[in-house]
């Protein structure tokens, strides 16, 4: 009786260090294994749907959404390719040197976890160092497919 009881605490002190060992695209912190000292707040992340409703919304002010990864494009991103790759980075660079400093900025991959993923870090820090204000990082917690596509979100049409 008592190792069943002793099993079943260690089983439950396991899962609750694991939970707050998982780090989820919204949390706050560093991105191991990417970019040294990279950190992001829950204010830097825009929702899918927040962004779809202003992707949708006529009239508004759009922001510039760039597909820093090796997935499909949303409406009106314009595709730059894996960050992680110098000459995907260096377009990126040079795109955002002509944007106004205070023009609202979308970067999103969605090709893995964000966690995980090689591209947004890269990105994100040289669009900070030049001096964007309003760099937004689309939350997208397990890939496009599942938390832009699966909804019903828009893409951009095959021309």
């Amino acid at each position: 009786m008592m190792n069943t009881k002793l099993r079943f605490a260690i089983v439950i002190a396991a899962c609750i260090f694991i939970a707050f060992q998982t780090n989820a695209q919204t949390s706050p912190g560093k991105l191991i294994g990417l970019e040294k000292n990279v950190v992001w707040t829950p204010n830097d992340l825009i929702e899918p749907a927040e962004l779809a409703a202003t992707i949708i919304k006529t009239g508004t002010a759009q922001p510039v959404i760039f597909n820093i990864g090796a997935v499909e494009d949303i409406k009106g991103a314009v595709h730059i390719g894996a960050a992680n790759k110098s000459e995907n980075l260096q377009r990126l660079n040079k795109l955002a040197e002509r944007l106004p400093r205070g023009k609202m900025v979308v970067i999103y991959c969605g090709c893995c976890p964000f966690g995980k993923c090689p591209n947004v870090a890269p990105a994100l820090t040289d669009l900070k160092k030049q001096g964007l204000t309003q760099i937004k990082v689309l939350n997208l917690p397990v890939n496009l497919k599942t938390n832009w596509i699966s909804k019903g979100y828009p893409l951009e049409t095959v021309k």
